[in-house]
């Protein structure tokens, strides 16, 4: 009777064991699934402009030698900005559906407020929103990122007649397809850092951004996305 208490006692033992250890084991493997989401949160919301613009540079360098992170991607983050949003960067980009800002610059839910359109170019309610991602959530930095071979902006250099309301957009990039005509060399490639350049010109207008430049609590630049290699270059 006594060897069949201790008996039970063991295996009722390494039943608790068991069960600890495997519930263990299943937070680990939780913990494990995105390592980078809590410090890259929390990092990201004390960046100056400066540094604003290395994570960005940083992620992208991840991005196009294929070593991503893919940070804040998580059931944590997911929860953490469900009541609200901080995001350290605002992105104005082209529509084209192969240049997705937050795989591009390998970020996450939460890091990148994008403004999207073709041409990336800067209408009154795109600049709108980028006052919006500055001034009220605070990004340090907005970064026009024009792209290789972009539809809209070869369809401006082409200069036909086009249905609906794409002439819109096209106009938008006319003056920079004007000034660029005499350039020697790839025009679709020069059109486009133009356009990048002029758009940036546009947001700049804005007074709101202005001032946060002034103050110090913005910078903008230009960025050239490469199709073919995924990286991109600082070209203003």
């Amino acid at each position: 009777m006594k060897r069949k208490i201790i008996n039970y006692m063991s295996r009722r033992n390494l039943f608790k064991f068991g069960a600890t250890a495997v519930g263990a084991g299943l937070v680990a493997t939780k913990l494990e699934i995105h390592p980078f989401d809590v410090p890259a949160a929390s990092a990201k919301r004390t960046l100056t402009p400066d540094l604003a613009i290395a994570e960005l540079l940083q992620g992208n360098q991840r991005f196009s030698t294929h070593k991503m992170k893919q940070p804040n991607r998580g059931a944590f983050r997911l929860r953490e900005i469900a009541s609200g949003q901080k995001p350290f960067a605002s992105i104005l980009g082209c529509s084209d559906s192969r240049v997705p800002a937050e795989m591009v610059f390998d970020q996450g839910l939460g890091d990148l407020f994008v403004v999207r359109v073709a041409g990336n170019v800067a209408t009154p309610e795109q600049i709108g929103s980028l006052e919006y991602g500055t001034l009220v959530l605070g990004t340090k930095v907005i970064i026009v990122l024009g792209h290789e071979r972009c539809g809209a902006v070869q369809a401006a250099i082409e200069n036909k007649p086009v249905p609906g309301k794409i002439g819109s957009i096209l106009d938008r990039i006319q003056p920079v397809v004007i000034a660029s005509r005499n350039q020697t060399g790839d025009l679709l490639k020069a059109t486009t850092i133009a356009n990048i350049k002029n758009q940036i010109s546009i947001v700049k207008s804005s007074p709101v951004i202005t001032d946060l430049i002034k103050n110090g609590n913005l910078k903008i630049i230009g960025g050239f996305y490469d199709l073919d290699t995924g990286i991109v270059t600082q070209v203003a």
